[in-house]
Order: structure tokens, then C-alpha cells, then sequence
């Protein structure tokens, strides 16, 4: 069943902030509500199944700490807000939130040429999925190409989706990323596609007090920082080039 607009309005009107005694699938539910989605909406957003998200929601699937990363990188919420309902849901947001982008919405930020002399263009959300990036530069998935002078035409473009590196890359851009062995050195401070078992996700990488970890850090002050296990990065890009366009279907 579609849920109207005046719907999704009323249950905004009414919803409350979960209480001390609220499960994680209690403060999900008000997540659902306050970001003005539907349930299937939000697995969407965090890369889980609709089905799966209903047993989540139901009690009848464990709600892993995969699930809590993907909803604390994917939406910028608290992780201890979300685990121990401490803190705040979004912290340093005010009052706005990063979520009023209608379910499904994408943006092209350039419109690629067909002549094939330039950087190839890749229908390729690099922020969506947990699949190996390489194995996705494939012909049939390139749309166009773009050539310009700083733009190095051997390396692709891919899209990023979300809200976390606002400002300095806009929901729909495309960047222009190159490999780099992710046991190597690290340029601290460079922005990089940092994949991982369970997501792929463009983070700036800053050096973190432990040598083995990492601290991964959002352009935007409403995204917390993460720390993560080097050995965890099955693969990393880094990024080379931001193309903050907009284009028109």
C-alpha cells in the first residue's frame, strides 16, 4: 500500500522522542518516522532487504553491528544515540535534518560525450552495494566520457550518493577515483573510496592514534567520525577528482 504524503505528515505531527527503556528497533521506527520515510524507504538507504527489514523491525532478526554501522554512516546518526539512547539522534544538526531527499532521487553531475576521448563515465553509485569496485569496470556500464584538462583520462568516473561529504561533494556528483594498495601508505587527509566487506562509502582518512586503525571523517559537521580497523579495508581509491555538476534528464 502507497503511503500518501498527508500520512507520513501525521505520523511526523505525532512522533515522540524514544523514552530511556527503547530498544534499537524502537529508535530505527522513530528514525523511519522522523526522516519521512517508509520502512522498504529505509533499508533502501542503509542496504538492507525490505523482508529483512520487516523481521528486524519485528524482533524476529538480530539487529547486527552491521546494520548499526550502515545506519550510523549511511544517515549520520549517533551511534550511541542508536545503541544507548544517549546523546541526540543527529549531533550538530540544529534542527535540520539530512534526509528530506525523495526515495530514489540521483543526479548526474555532467552530461558525458559519447566520443570515447576522455575519462570513461561508469553507471556505478560507488556508495551503493559492497561489491568489489573493480569488478564492476565493465564496457556495458559505461555511459560516456569526459575530457578536460585537469581530468586524467585513464582513471573513471562514479557517482556518489548521500549527504556526508556536503559540501565538498554534492549528492549526484561524480569523482574521479585511482587504486592504491590499501596496506600502503596513506596521504592523511585526502578524501578516499574506502571498501570494506560490508559497504563502500567516501570518506576523508585522517591518522588515528593506534598505527592498525583509521579515523574515517565526513565533510559534513552532522556525520561522526568512525574508527576503523586497517585490516578491514578490502580495497581503496583514492580520490582524485570532484565534479559537483547537476544535470538535467
Amino acid at each position: 500500500m502507497k503511503i500518501t504524503e498527508n500520512t507520513l505528515n501525521a505520523r511526523l505531527d505525532s512522533l515522540a522522542m524514544p523514552d530511556a527503556k527503547a530498544t534499537i528497533a524502537d529508535r530505527i521506527r522513530y528514525l523511519i518516522v522522523r526522516m519521512r520515510l517508509t520502512q522498504a524507504g529505509f533499508g533502501e538507504r542503509i542496504g538492507v532487504d525490505p523482508s529483512n527489514m520487516s523481521k528486524i523491525l519485528g524482533g524476529r532478526l538480530r539487529i547486527t553491528d552491521r546494520v548499526i554501522n550502515r545506519i550510523v554512516i549511511n544517515l549520520g546518526v549517533s551511534k550511541n544515540w542508536l545503541v544507548n539512547g544517549t546523546d541526540v539522534p543527529f549531533p550538530r544538526e540544529g534542527h535540520d535534518l539530512p534526509t528530506n531527499i525523495p526515495e530514489g532521487v540521483g543526479h548526474m553531475s555532467l552530461m558525458p560525450t559519447r566520443e570515447q576521448n576522455g575519462a570513461p563515465v561508469y553507471d556505478i553509485d560507488v556508495t551503493a552495494g559492497c561489491q568489489e569496485l573493480s569488478r564492476m569496470f565493465t564496457q556495458d556500464r559505461i555511459i560516456g566520457y569526459f575530457d578536460m584538462p585537469s581530468v586524467n583520462t585513464k582513471n573513471p568516473l562514479v557517482r556518489v550518493s548521500g549527504n556526508s561529504m556536503v559540501p565538498d561533494i554534492a549528492d549526484g556528483s561524480f569523482i574521479q577515483i585511482r587504486p592504491v594498495s590499501p596496506t600502503g601508505p596513506i596521504f592523511w587527509g585526502s578524501t578516499y573510496v574506502v571498501v570494506t566487506e560490508d559497504y563502500r562509502m567516501v570518506k576523508v582518512l585522517r591518522r588515528h592514534p593506534d598505527r592498525d586503525k583509521v579515523i574515517l571523517h565526513s565533510a559534513n559537521p552532522n556525520y561522526d567520525d568512525m574508527e576503523l580497523d586497517r585490516f578491514e579495508i578490502k580495497s581503496l581509491f583514492i580520490v582524485e577528482a570532484v565534479l559537483n555538476y547537476n544535470i538535467m534528464a
